[in-house]
């Protein structure tokens, strides 16, 4: 029997190495991005184009864009763009899949960009128009739960979700942005916009602050999603509770998936020593875990 396939959109180059609080080497991310492939990862966003006075660590931008896009053409390689600004400059870097990141709280929104809902869609559907072929991916930041409107009803996700695939999204995620959502939230959100968007091509974003990244990211998957994302490590996130994990760890991920007869492609024995290498040279240059975007200046998803 064919096992069912789960893919796995690492982004830890991105969400991950954001929070280092000293600048990392370019060679070092290259090298980390090579060894994520070299595992069996054919999704990854590898950089952010954001200002580099807000995010120091995110000034290669460029640089590791056309590095990756010429060397790796096949791979689904991503840049979270967080404006018009950003997608132009990823698309002169060679980049032509792109995150781009609205909040589902419009609170929110304000404090993570600086703009109304109003004012994302605008900008976000003239991109759509200006730049038809660039795969975007919008991250509903905030679905699963906002640190100043709390929980957001299942109604509101679904209409935010029909927006997006009324400004010609086609493929999105709901994004636990604090790490507060549980099992039976994933599945009630996920399963809500898999009715009301049957054609969308979703995926899943969950940190892991309370320890329930795995089983969270687990009752999406039993809910049809079939892209999960995560960063090799557990780094990175926009945790809520000061001291609490990051993203999902890749590594725990794929060992749960392929103990469970699910097929990631990843060759976890090569994947668990990259993370250990990883952790080698990231624990003394690693900052901490931000509260949220208001304190950390960092767009999250």
């Amino acid at each position: 029997m064919n096992k069912k396939k789960i893919s796995i959109l690492e982004v830890g180059p991105r969400d991950g190495f954001q929070n280092l609080k000293q600048f990392l080497p370019t060679e070092k991310k290259l090298e980390i991005i090579d060894g994520l492939i070299s595992t069996g990862v054919t999704k990854m966003e590898i950089t952010s184009f954001v200002s580099p006075k807000a995010i120091p660590q995110m000034a290669d931008a460029a640089e590791i864009s056309r590095i990756c896009t010429e060397k790796y053409p096949q791979l689904e390689l991503y840049a979270l763009t967080p404006n018009r600004r950003g997608v132009e400059n990823a698309y002169a870097a060679g980049v032509r899949h792109m995150s781009y990141v609205i909040s589902v709280s419009e609170k929110h929104n304000m404090r993570n960009i600086n703009r109304s809902h109003d004012q994302s869609f605008a900008d976000l559907e003239q991109i759509i128009r200006d730049f038809p072929n660039v795969d975007i991916t919008v991250g509903m930041a905030t679905a699963l739960g906002c640190p100043f409107e709390g929980e957001q009803s299942v109604a509101k996700v679904v209409a935010f979700a029909e927006r997006l695939w009324d400004a010609g999204v086609r493929k999105m995620y709901p994004a636990d942005t604090i790490g507060v959502a549980d099992p039976g939230l994933v599945r009630r959100i996920v399963t809500a916009l898999r009715e009301a968007l049957p054609e969308a091509e979703l995926q899943i974003h969950i940190h892991d602050t309370r320890g329930m990244g795995l089983v969270n990211t687990l009752a999406a998957i039993e809910c049809g999603i079939s892209t999960v994302q995560s960063t090799l490590g557990g780094l990175g996130g926009c945790p809520f509770a000061p001291g609490a994990s990051g993203n999902t760890a890749t590594e725990d991920l794929v060992y749960m998936l392929e103990k469970m007869g699910y097929d990631t492609g990843i060759d976890f024995d090569k994947l668990l020593a990259l993370s250990k290498y990883q952790k080698s040279f990231v624990d003394g240059i690693y900052s901490g875990h931000q509260i949220c975007i208001n304190e950390s200046k960092q767009p999250c998803c």
